[in-house]
């Protein structure tokens, strides 16, 4: 039986006073399953993002539960919640945020330090394909290998769930799939659960769950019985 690893009940969100005020989540309730690849799909403005910093611990809540194995974060005070930043979670974001001035390999070293359980760094590089490169600076690899860094310094942590906003955002078509096999890769080696926000809709047939955000809305919570292969895609 699949064990749940991620479960959110009536969350909700807004910003504004008065007249400004938006309601950006309208009580979102789902789960995820231990070890899922999860897609959420919507418009620019559907409340994505802010579900996604809900879910890291970026931002309060307004109302409702989020639960991340076991542990409630509407309930943690704030220096709990650095700590569980550290010890559960993984960041992947469009822009690739590397500290320019260090190494491939010191990028993701930085990281290893927040961690009480860090992977290893000599596997990790060789299982992106950073092996190679693990000495060069971000200016001279390309933006798929730097996004493969960014992905490395969220691993290194051994994280629970890995967020990913936009991660093939800036990327071309054919960098943007080695990416999602990368994902699926890191998905099967790691067995972490990882949660991908995406305008991509094609993305959708690789992941296991479907979520869907209209207006604040959940409108779409499925499961696909098939998986496509990320370099199967087509968009």
């Amino acid at each position: 039986m699949a064990e749940t690893f991620l479960s959110i009940n009536d969350l909700r969100k807004h910003y504004g006073e008065g007249e400004a005020r938006l309601e950006v989540l309208r009580g979102i309730t789902t789960s995820l399953d231990k070890g899922e690849i999860c897609v959420l799909l919507g418009p620019s403005g559907s409340g994505k993002s802010t579900f996604l910093n809900l879910v890291g611990g970026l931002e309060p809540v307004d109302s409702g539960t989020i639960d991340v194995n076991g542990v409630e974060l509407t309930a943690l005070s704030d220096k709990d919640l650095v700590e569980y930043r550290r010890r559960e979670l993984g960041f992947v974001f469009q822009f690739y945020n590397l500290v320019g001035d260090l190494t491939v390999q010191e990028n993701i070293e930085v990281c290893e330090y927040l961690s009480s359980n860090p992977l290893p760094i000599e596997p990790l590089l060789k299982s992106l394909g950073l092996w190679e490169h693990r000495k060069k600076f971000p200016h001279q690899i390309s933006g798929g290998q730097q996004q493969r860094c960014a992905i490395g310094r969220a691993l290194v942590k051994n994280p629970g769930l890995l967020l990913c906003d936009e991660p093939t955002g800036a990327l071309d078509y054919n960098t943007s799939k080695e990416i999602l096999e990368l994902m699926e890769q890191v998905n099967r080696e790691y067995a972490c659960t990882i949660v991908i926000v995406t305008h991509n809709d094609a993305i959708r047939h690789m992941a296991h769950r479907i979520l869907r955000l209209r207006d604040g809305l959940l409108v779409e919570d499925s499961r696909n019985e098939t998986l496509l292969p990320a370099r199967e895609l087509e968009w």
